[in-house]
């Protein structure tokens, strides 16, 4: 996951429309703040199988990220 020095995400897609650009931003801004909310929650939890269902949600949200990412990077 490829986040500026505030913890947003950096991406990178200037073959892209401003507007196409924005919502994929967005997106991503969205899955980071998943993906952290995750990992304090499961950082929070006691119980191991809720620890790991955290930690499965923090995984699935990083995946959407990079994904995002690499389409933006496949983009410009």
């Amino acid at each position: 996951m490829t986040l500026d020095q505030n913890g947003n995400p950096q991406a990178q897609g200037a073959g892209m429309d401003t507007k196409n650009l924005g919502i994929i931003q967005d997106q991503m801004h969205h899955e980071a703040l998943a993906y952290k909310k995750c990992r304090v929650c499961s950082e929070w939890l006691s119980d191991q199988t809720l620890k790991d269902i955290a930690n499965r949600a923090a995984q699935h949200h990083k995946q959407h990220f990079d994904s995002l990412d690499n389409y933006l990077r496949s983009h410009s």
